[in-house]
């Protein structure tokens, strides 16, 4: 929480005009409306806030400032666990996925001891990790997966050598058939909008749409075109933005029996040559350019130095490429062209595989060393969507945005959680930092809108989204890293404080662990639940599980049944990245993902970091996530903070340095005025031992290409600040 401020009850009409309520009647207006809700429920803080955002009295259009001060003023004086902003409606968990089922089911697998989906949700949870059988059974019939063979089983543990088991053994299907199939039980029709899209520049225009069969056909056309050029089985790249022309591509390869090599096209040539050849890539999907706020950027010019293989260029803009290209490859028009001759080029029938067979190769974001190189077989998306169906409540009448890369997981997971719900795409053909952006959410009719938290952080710093209207959201999706609480408090906000669901997962597992869920009450930058199926314990320092009521800090040891987890990389030792070393828990080794965490009072999660971002300060382990939260708020001219530690060169304790981006150039603010300010907040709501060594102002943080904040290259510029100190 804020750490000065006042409580509600000292709350009056000069707090509201201070920060900004138009005039005094209007400052007058709101006040009587807090006073009447402070009636109705009094201050115990939960429920005043409750009422607050029942009431709607905070709207988009107030100033942040003021939102800022009723949030942080009814909770001042709160210490039971993090505070709640966002409560469910018994009516409409009813309502929901996951709800409706448990409604239909729990009465019979718990009798009596069924109340209502959101009294018996850690119920149902828990029985998910302890009968998968049962759960997934249930949830495979509320999804239109089609099997040319149906499986012979949920679960078979038989084979030991699997630590996490077969799922779905025997069957046979194409994950992408069953994507772009028409099913009447999850009301995906021929002329359903699959996809709808509007490019950067065109803000004023329509939006444009594909329908399901239009989808479909293309599809089948591309299908048909990759069977003239390669054989089944071989690895084809894909390195573009991520175009409605990218996820058709994508859908096509996987259709023909083909597989996707999935890369980001932010990378180098370097990166690029290295996701090549690792899977033996034959082709690769790019185009001639990037065009980003009316500038052109190169790709094509980098897939070239990459490697000599074909490459088939979709022009970034209009109908031809913009660029010489080699002798071996192809335009996109040219490689639509040598399906001209079929008598029905839009149809294809489906390669239908075995489930573990692999559709997908995609790789960890490369913070060091090589990135692994992840498998994903048709069993992966039906885990991702489950995920997506059962906590973010995707459905037929969602149109989902989520502005990522098929180089990333976020951008098959987002293909299919909405292709296998029956949901619509939204695609922006741009940058996601502006108001364009922005446009296109409101126009296309957003209900489920995907973030990053950086993204956030620019949205809410530029002001850039002021004046649009996000209120048909009904929910915000939030991964990739830590959220920061008054940038969450600033999203939500602009749709009457809808849910944020946090996701944590990895590509590896196909999905997340944890994440938020309709079915709960919940908290800014903070996880409510495990993922339905999924098992976890935190560990103490000596691998020791705490019990699963107590509040806690350690690493995450993941139980190893965990349906759609990789069995398998093909640049690395599985059981070496992801086993050795765990330990064993109701004899069964535990299997690694190498999260912080930390377990509330009330059980909410918080991801503390990775294992490797911890630090020993007074010899008291803490991680550098939890001292950039309170940081991060300790002084209105920060916009973010990045903390790191290293003993001196000599020895002795470890050194805490905090690293401070400022929201502008030039603001004037000393590094003394700010650690003072930083060892105050820390002191007071961390340890009182913890002491800021330095800080260091900076004009950006280094990032990986998924934007994932590079501590370990701060690590190590301090490192040599405390060796040239030494010296001195």
């Amino acid at each position: 929480m804020r750490e000065m401020g006042k409580s509600i009850k000292e709350v009056g009409l000069e707090d509201l005009l201070r920060v900004g309520v138009g005039d005094e009647e209007e400052a007058k207006c709101l006040m009587a409306k807090l006073k009447a809700a402070i009636a109705e429920v009094g201050f115990c803080e939960k429920e005043l806030w409750h009422e607050i955002t029942a009431r709607k009295l905070l709207k988009p259009s107030h100033p942040h400032s003021l939102h800022q001060l009723i949030y942080y003023s009814v909770y001042r004086n709160y210490h039971n666990g993090p505070p709640l902003y966002w409560f469910p409606s018994l009516n409409e968990s009813r309502c929901t996925n996951l709800g409706r089922i448990m409604e239909t089911h729990c009465p019979k697998l718990f009798g009596a001891s069924y109340k209502d989906p959101i009294s018996s949700f850690k119920d149902f949870q828990r029985f998910s990790v302890q009968h998968p059988e049962i759960y997934w059974s249930i949830v495979l019939k509320e999804l239109p997966i089609h099997f040319l063979e149906a499986p012979k089983c949920i679960l078979d543990t038989s084979d030991k050598s699997k630590r996490g088991g077969n799922w779905l053994p025997g069957s046979v299907l194409n994950i992408a058939d069953s994507c772009v199939r028409s099913s009447n039980y999850s009301n995906k029709q021929d002329d359903s909008i699959a996809v709808v899209w509007r490019a950067e520049g065109d803000d004023d225009k329509e939006v444009n749409c594909m329908t399901l069969k239009q989808l479909r056909e293309q599809v089948m056309m591309v299908a048909n075109a990759l069977d003239n050029m390669f054989s089944k089985g071989d690895a084809i790249a894909i390195d573009m933005p991520m175009t409605v022309t990218a996820v058709v591509i994508y859908l096509a390869i996987v259709l023909a029996g083909f597989v996707v090599v999935s890369i980001a096209d932010s990378f180098a040539a370097k990166e690029i040559a290295a996701r090549l050849r690792v899977p033996n890539a034959k082709a690769i999907f790019t185009q001639d350019s990037i065009v980003r706020g009316g500038r052109r950027f190169p790709l094509y010019s980098r897939v070239v130095e990459a490697a000599p293989l074909k490459a088939i260029v979709i022009p970034a803009t209009g109908e031809d490429v913009q660029v010489q290209l080699r002798n071996q490859d192809l335009s996109w028009k040219d490689f639509l062209a040598s399906v001209g001759h079929l008598p029905r080029p839009n149809y294809y029938f489906p390669v239908y595989q075995s489930i573990d067979s692999v559709t997908n190769i995609l790789f960890s974001s490369g913070t060091t060393g090589d990135p692994k190189a992840i498998p994903w077989t048709h069993l992966s998306p039906i885990r991702c969507v489950a995920d997506a169906w059962a906590h973010l409540d995707i459905h037929a009448k969602d149109v989902y945005c989520y502005p990522t890369n098929l180089g990333w997981v976020m951008g098959p997971v987002l293909l299919y959680s909405c292709f296998l719900t029956g949901a619509t795409l939204a695609l922006y053909h741009g940058s996601p930092l502006g108001h364009g952006f922005g446009k296109f959410v409101q126009d296309a009719g957003v209900t489920v809108l995907g973030t990053v938290p950086s993204l956030v952080k620019t949205w809410k710093s530029t002001g850039c989204m002021e004046g649009l209207d996000w209120t048909r959201i009904r929910m915000f999706a939030s991964t990739g890293e830590a959220s920061n609480v008054d940038d969450d408090l600033w999203l939500s906000s602009r749709v009457y404080y809808k849910p944020i669901i946090e996701c944590c997962g990895g590509t590896e597992l196909s999905s997340s662990y944890i994440m938020g869920s309709l079915l709960q009450p919940q908290v800014f930058g903070a996880f409510s639940s495990a993922t339905m199926s999924t098992g976890f314990v935190i560990l103490d320092e000596d691998g020791r599980p705490y019990p699963d009521d107590q509040a806690c800090v350690g690493e995450i040891g993941l139980f190893p049944t965990q349906m759609g987890a990789t069995d398998r990389l093909l640049n690395a030792d599985h059981e070496k990245v992801y086993f050795e070393g765990m330990p064993m828990y109701k004899d069964t080794q535990l299997r690694r993902h190498g999260d912080i965490v930390k377990r509330t009072v009330g059980g909410y999660l918080l991801v503390l970091g990775r294992a490797d971002d911890t630090m020993n300060l007074g010899g008291i382990k803490t991680s550098s996530i939890e001292i950039e939260r309170v940081c991060d708020r300790a002084d209105e001219s920060v916009v973010e903070t990045a903390a790191v530690s290293a003993a001196p060169p000599n020895g002795g304790p470890e050194q805490l340095a905090i690293f401070v981006v400022l929201k502008e150039e030039g603001m004037v603010i000393s590094p003394d005025t700010l650690k003072k300010r930083f060892s105050k907040v820390i002191q007071s709501n961390l340890n009182p031992l913890f002491k800021v060594s330095a800080v260091k102002i900076v004009p950006m943080f280094p990032r990986t290409a998924s934007n994932k904040l590079l501590r370990r290259v701060l690590r190590e510029q301090w490192k040599q600040h405390l060796m040239i100190q030494s010296k001195l």
